[in-house]
């Protein structure tokens, strides 16, 4: 079952990273409409509440480095929704970031 995984810290600060950067993308809306910033404390303090879960689930030196993948979120809620550019400068940065989380929160 999903909850008897090992890899469930890791699960749970990945989604904390998802709803983070939500929240943060909602609160952008809210700079036009104050009303978007209610679903954007919402998802960041859902956000939180995984990220502690996590923390009880896994070492922090494996759990912490997946928080960035709210960047990646990020770029893809500004791409799709906010149609900001992605320039292959960004591109190359998500790849590194990438390989970057992926080997710091690789753990045996």
């Amino acid at each position: 079952m999903l909850h008897d995984s090992p890899y469930m810290g890791r699960i749970l600060m990945i989604v904390s990273a998802l709803l983070t950067a939500t929240g943060q993308f909602f609160w952008k809306l809210g700079i036009s409409h104050l009303i978007y910033m209610i679903p954007g404390f919402l998802c960041y303090g859902a956000g939180a509440l995984f990220m502690i879960k996590a923390f009880s689930l896994e070492k922090l030196s494996v759990c912490y480095p997946l928080m960035c993948t709210s960047y990646l979120f990020a770029l893809a809620y500004g791409s799709i929704f906010l149609g900001e550019t992605i320039t292959f400068q960004k591109a190359i940065a998500v790849v590194l970031l990438g390989i970057g989380v992926t080997l710091t929160s690789y753990d045996k």
